[in-house]
């Protein structure tokens, strides 16, 4: 179990350097460096850009090695498609299974969206958009929807802060929010879907504002 638990650390560790753009795109990763910047062996690093590779975030040459290919705009766009369906699903399965608990915690983050968004905190705006989608997941009930959205909330970190920032981008943002959550308050499963729906596709129309090649590849900080 420790092995596996180590294995998965620095898999987790690798793949945020890559999605935060500490790693660009044609890096190569040297297992012996990463190693020692992790203080394991370097097993654990081959045994996790062997997973990286399976992700399509790394590119095994042979004789020449492990190199970064990270996420193109294509991909991006691709995702957000895919995420457009899978959380429309999500907030109808909300409507049907969310506790008190959930819907406070939701409230809560819209209404620190608003209030952070007044005094111009656009960092904290960005983290309670991502709390807002996580604690959605949560709500869905499903255990395997949830870990698939997660996924995609992390790949598109860097294009999600980029969009929420925006200022023109992050109020709208907020009231889409308050309208999934209105539905999922009033059990509406038809309104709960199309709403999420509509939200993630403009999220997507708001992404022509970027270049998104750039955002791409910026680090976070």
């Amino acid at each position: 179990m420790a092995a596996i638990s180590l294995r998965g650390k620095v898999f987790d560790k690798i793949r945020e350097d890559i999605l935060k753009g500490r790693y660009k795109k044609g890096d190569e990763l040297v297992e012996c460096t990463i190693g020692k910047e992790l203080g394991v062996s370097r097993t654990p690093v081959r045994e996790a850009i062997r997973q990286l590779e399976l992700e399509g975030l790394v590119q095994l040459i042979p004789n020449k090695g492990a190199f970064v290919t990270g996420i193109s705009s294509k991909d991006v766009m691709d995702m957000y498609q895919i995420r457009a369906k899978l959380e429309g699903l999500c907030a109808a399965m909300a409507a049907e299974n969310i506790t008190k608990e959930q819907l406070e915690e939701m409230e809560e983050a819209v209404y620190l969206s608003d209030f952070h968004a007044d005094k111009g905190n656009y960092e904290q705006v960005c983290q309670q958009d991502g709390r807002f989608h996580q604690l959605l997941y949560q709500a869905s009930g499903s255990r395997i929807l949830a870990h698939t959205l997660s996924d995609f909330h992390e790949y598109l970190q860097r294009v999600r802060m980029a969009s929420v920032k925006f200022r023109m981008r992050a109020r709208p943002s907020n009231s889409e929010h308050k309208t999934i959550l209105e539905a999922i308050r009033t059990k509406d499963t038809k309104r709960a879907e199309e709403a999420a729906y509509l939200h993630i596709r403009n999220t997507m129309e708001n992404l022509k504002n970027f270049d998104m090649e750039k955002v791409l590849r910026e680090e976070i900080k």
